[in-house]
C-alpha cells in the first residue's frame, strides 16, 4: 500500500511541473508581445504641440472646440499641421484650421491652403482655397482637394492643374495616388508638353515615367453618350485617337483604336501606330491607309515601317499603291514595297522605291506585270525586271527589262531591252501585228506614243488594212536591222523608215502556215489584270511560254601560270 501511494504522489508532481512550465512559456510570449508593442506605439490621437493662445467658448458656435491662435502646430502619425488659428475638437480627434495652413508628411509630400478640415480618425484632410500639393517633382494646384492618408491618394473636383517638369495637365476632376504616383484626370482634360497639346475627356498619367494614357472624348450623340476621338496637336501634325499612350519627355507615342495622324498634306490611319521622335522610327499595323494629297497617291497595307531620319522603310501584307494624279487611277500591288532615301536633308536628295515580288498594276488604259520593279526619283525612271509585260489597249510589250521614264506623272519614253517583242491584236481577235528585235524604244508626247524604234535583228509581221472597209489585204513579213515607226496623235501609223530590208507581201489566201506568227510569239491575255481588285491575284506564265535565258559571253580573262612552271619562250625574232 505504501509503494502504491508514493507512486500516485510522484505522478501528481509531474503534472504540476508540466503545468508550471506551460504557464511560464505563455507568460514569456505575452511579455515579448508587450515589449514589441511598446517599441512601436500607434499614435491614434491628434496632439496639439503649440499655440500662442488657447481658450474655450462654451457659449459660442463651437462649444466642443478648443480655440487656438498664433503659431499653431499639430502632430498626428508622423505628419505635421501648422496654421494661424484652428478649432481643435479633441473628443472627435479632428481639427479645423485657418490661415496659412501647412501640412507635411514625411520628406516628399507637403500641402498648403487657406483653410482645411482634418479628421484624425479617418485620416482625411479636406483642403480649400489656393490649395498647392507638392509631391517629389510634381505640383498640383486647385481650390478644393481631399487627401486620404489611409489610401494614399488625393482628388480634386472643382478644377485643377498638375505641373510635371515642362508638362502641364489640367481638368475639371482628377485624382493623384502618392504611393504609385499615378494620376487620373477627367472632363475637359488639357495636356501641354513642349511639343504637343492634348485635348481629351479621360487621361491617366504616370509621373514616374512621364507616360500618359489618353482615352476618347465624351460627346452627345442623339441624346445618348458616345466616345469620340481625342485630339493631339503637335508642331506639324495632328492626331485623333480613342486610345493612345505617349511619353511627354521622349515624345514616343503608341496609338490604338483606329488612330489618324495628319501632317500637312499627308495622312496615315491604322489600327495600331507607333512613333518615336528620338529614333524617327514609325510603325503601323492593321489596315493602314496613307494618303498624300499633294502628290495624289495612297498606300494601303497591313504593316508599314518608316524611319523619317534615314528615309528608309517598307510596307507589306496586301500592300497597294493608288495614284490618282491622272484622269484614270493607277492601282499597283506587290508583296513588299521598300523605300530608300539618298543624300537626305540635302539639295541632291532622291529616293528609290523597290517593289517585289509579284508586281501587278492596273489602269484603264495600261496594265503591267513583273516580278520586281524599281522607281528612282533621280531620273524619274521606272524599271521592271524578270519577265515584265505591259499592255496598252490591244498592244502587248515583253522583254527582259522594261524602263519607263516619267515626265511629272506622264510617260516620256519607254525602253524594252533584251528579247523585245511587240504584239498588237487586230479587231478580228485572230490576227496579230508583231515586231521582235533585240531592243525597242518608244517616245511619247503628252502621254501619247508618237514614235517607236526597233533595233537589231528586227523581224516584223504586219497586216495592211483597206482604208474603206478595214479588211485585211495580206501579210507583210519583213527582216531588217532598224525599224522606225511614226504615229499620229490618233495613234495611226503615218510612215515607216528602214535602212535596208528584205520583205514579202503574201495575199491573205496564200500565207504560208509558218508566217502568221513569229517563232517568239506569245499572247499573255490570261495574265493581264482586268480590274483594280485583280492586282492581288498572281498568275504566272504557262509552262513553255517562259522567256528564254540568253547566256551572256564573259570577257576573256588572263590566266597566270602556276608557280614553278617556266614561262613559254618568246617567238623567234621578238625583242627581249
Amino acid at each position: 500500500m505504501t509503494f502504491q501511494h508514493n507512486d500516485n504522489v510522484l505522478k501528481h508532481g509531474h503534472r504540476v511541473i508540466i503545468v508550471m512550465v506551460l504557464c511560464f512559456f505563455v507568460l514569456g510570449l505575452a511579455m515579448a508581445a508587450g515589449r514589441k508593442a511598446r517599441r512601436k506605439p500607434v499614435e491614434d490621437r491628434v496632439y496639439l504641440l503649440h499655440a500662442d493662445e488657447l481658450r474655450y467658448d462654451v457659449y459660442g458656435p463651437n462649444p466642443d472646440a478648443q480655440i487656438v491662435k498664433g503659431h499653431v502646430s499639430f502632430r498626428h502619425q508622423g505628419s505635421r499641421l501648422t496654421c494661424d488659428s484652428a478649432y481643435f475638437y479633441q473628443a472627435t480627434n479632428s481639427v479645423r484650421a485657418f490661415g496659412h495652413v501647412y501640412f507635411r508628411e514625411g520628406d516628399t509630400l507637403s500641402l498648403t491652403c487657406d483653410r482645411a478640415w482634418y479628421d484624425g480618425g479617418e485620416q482625411m484632410m479636406e483642403a480649400r482655397q489656393n490649395v498647392v500639393l507638392r509631391h517629389r517633382q510634381q505640383t498640383l494646384y486647385t481650390d478644393s482637394l481631399n487627401y486620404d492618408r489611409l489610401y494614399e491618394y488625393a482628388y480634386f473636383f472643382n478644377g485643377g492643374r498638375l505641373i510635371d517638369g515642362k508638362s502641364r495637365l489640367s481638368s475639371d476632376w482628377g485624382e493623384y495616388h502618392t504611393a504609385t504616383r499615378m494620376a487620373k484626370f477627367c472632363l475637359d482634360v488639357q495636356l501641354q508638353t513642349p511639343k504637343n497639346r492634348v485635348s481629351t475627356d479621360t487621361l491617366y498619367y504616370d509621373t514616374r515615367l512621364s507616360r500618359a494614357h489618353v482615352l476618347g472624348l465624351y460627346t452627345a450623340d442623339k441624346g445618348r453618350g458616345a466616345v469620340g476621338p481625342s485630339i493631339i496637336r503637335g508642331t506639324t501634325n495632328t492626331v485623333t485617337t480613342t486610345d493612345a499612350y505617349f511619353n511627354t519627355k521622349t515624345d514616343h507615342a503608341e496609338l490604338f483604336g483606329r488612330s489618324t495622324v495628319v501632317d500637312k498634306e499627308k495622312t496615315i490611319t491604322g489600327d495600331t501606330l507607333y512613333y518615336d521622335s528620338q529614333t524617327g522610327r514609325n510603325r503601323g499595323f492593321g489596315n493602314v491607309v496613307y494618303v498624300d494629297t499633294k502628290n495624289k497617291n495612297t498606300l494601303t497595307c497591313d504593316e508599314v515601317v518608316y524611319n523619317e531620319k534615314t528615309g528608309r522603310g517598307y510596307a507589306t501584307r496586301r500592300a497597294l499603291v493608288t495614284d490618282y494624279s491622272q484622269p484614270d487611277t493607277l492601282y499597283m500591288h506587290a508583296d513588299t514595297l521598300r523605300i530608300e532615301t539618298f543624300n537626305i536633308n540635302t539639295d541632291s536628295v532622291y529616293r528609290k522605291v523597290h517593289c517585289y515580288p509579284h508586281v501587278r498594276a492596273y489602269r484603264v488604259d495600261v496594265q503591267g506585270v513583273c516580278d520586281s520593279l524599281v522607281f528612282s526619283s533621280k531620273d524619274s525612271c521606272l524599271t521592271m525586271y524578270r519577265d515584265p509585260i505591259v499592255w496598252n489597249g490591244t498592244r502587248q510589250l515583253v522583254g527582259e527589262v522594261i524602263k519607263v521614264y516619267m515626265n511629272d506623272s506622264t510617260i516620256r519614253e519607254a525602253h524594252v531591252l533584251g528579247q523585245a517583242l511587240s504584239v498588237e491584236q487586230l479587231p478580228d481577235s485572230i490576227h496579230y501585228n508583231q515586231v521582235s528585235s533585240r531592243d525597242m524604244f518608244a517616245y511619247f508626247r503628252q502621254g501619247n506614243i508618237r514614235r517607236s524604234d526597233a533595233v537589231a535583228n528586227v523581224r516584223a509581221v504586219y497586216y495592211p488594212m483597206d482604208d474603206k472597209d478595214s479588211t485585211l489585204i495580206g501579210l507583210n513579213y519583213t527582216e531588217t536591222d532598224t525599224m522606225k515607226m511614226f504615229l499620229s496623235d490618233q495613234r495611226r501609223l503615218e510612215r515607216i523608215w528602214m535602212p535596208k530590208a528584205q520583205g514579202t507581201l503574201y495575199p491573205m489566201t496564200q500565207i504560208p502556215p509558218d508566217k502568221p506568227r513569229l517563232d517568239c510569239f506569245v499572247w499573255f491575255d490570261y495574265i493581264r489584270p482586268v480590274s483594280k481588285d485583280d492586282v492581288f491575284r498572281w498568275r504566272g506564265k504557262a509552262q513553255g511560254t517562259e522567256m528564254k535565258r540568253i547566256e551572256r559571253h564573259a570577257a576573256p580573262l588572263q590566266r597566270l601560270k602556276p608557280a614553278g612552271v617556266p614561262a613559254p619562250a618568246p617567238p623567234e625574232g621578238a625583242r627581249p
